[in-house]
């Protein structure tokens, strides 16, 4: 059996036709043009996907399920986009529109629980029951498996992770609170501070990368690399910021593995070894207790095809 997973972003949409352990057999993507009517991308949704089964000579029979990950809060057992100001979408029947096309149930889930189902269904936290991924892009984005079930809250809201407070009236978040923890540990917060220090330290090699116009997510550890203590500096604070704030979590649901996705997880061990050393300072037991395991997520951009293709009710 087969299922089919689309990926519902902000700029592109796609979709991929995966096997029942999470490998992808063929993909497909277009535009987004986000603005447009659900009904249109729906449509586009179904007709790309009966495509990709003619390409690859496989009837419709051999589809278990199709699954969606969208941007926004996302009412599942409805099958509903409640809010998505990405997609400019409110109250949207997406499952209903679909399977206008397409005969086959239809499941939807928010884009971050898609990737940290992903993880868990095929990837480096295959087979665990409870864990917590998270992605450091240009926001925190997050993921709870609780039981071996994605944790929603009762109004599917649940798992903004990246919204809770890691410093009172500190910086300012897109959410409108302030001193959240994505405005301390997502990609955009490693360049803000990498930005602030360079400036500050003009004799730094963050500084040379920030007059060249290559300034992004790796300046700060690229410069850390070559000796840099201004970049060093800055690193250390920012993985000081990011081991709270999974320390935060660990401490509530206390997962056995805690997956770190997104651009900036790409440093690896760099990254990791040092969160290794501080989150375990930070959590309760103080290491009388079983530990929470601190990986790296392995499924990299197919996670939102992978775990919205393996949703189940």
């Amino acid at each position: 059996m087969y299922y089919i997973g689309i990926d519902l972003g902000g700029t592109n949409i796609a979709i991929g036709l995966v096997t029942e352990d999470g490998k992808i057999a063929d993909k497909k993507s277009f535009p987004t043009n986000a603005g447009r009517p659900c009904s249109d991308m729906a449509k586009e949704m179904a007709e790309t996907s009966l495509e990709l089964l003619k390409a690859n000579n496989i009837s419709l029979d051999e589809v278990k399920s199709i699954g969606v990950g969208s941007p926004g809060s996302i009412n599942k057992d409805e099958g509903v986009i409640i809010y998505s100001n990405n997609l400019h979408f409110e109250n949207e029947p997406l499952r209903a529109e679909i399977q206008k096309y397409i005969d086959k149930p239809v499941y939807i889930d928010n884009d971050a629980n898609c990737a940290a189902w992903a993880e868990v269904m095929a990837g480096t936290a295959k087979g665990i029951d409870n864990a917590i991924m998270i992605t450091l892009g240009t926001g925190v984005g997050g993921g709870i498996i609780a039981n071996g079930r994605l944790y929603s809250g009762f109004n599917f809201c649940g798992g903004e992770l990246g919204h809770t407070v890691l410093v009172k009236d500190g910086e300012p978040c897109t959410c409108g609170r302030a001193g959240c923890w994505e405005t301390y540990s997502s990609a955009t917060a490693l360049i803000r501070m990498t930005k602030e220090e360079a400036e500050k330290n003009k004799d730094s090699k963050m500084w040379n990368h920030l007059k060249d116009g290559k300034f992004n997510g790796r300046t700060a550890f690229n410069a850390m690399r070559e000796g840099d203590e201004s970049a060093k500096k800055v690193v250390d604070k920012y993985i000081s910021y990011l081991a709270c704030g999974i320390a935060n979590m660990i401490n509530i649901f206390q997962p056995e593995v805690f997956v770190i996705g997104g651009g900036v997880s790409n440093e690896g061990e760099p990254l990791l070894a040092p969160l290794r050393e501080l989150v375990p300072q930070q959590t309760y037991g103080g290491g009388r207790i079983p530990t929470t395991k601190i990986v790296k997520a392995t499924m990299g951009n197919d996670a939102g095809i992978v775990g919205a293709a393996l949703l189940r009710e």
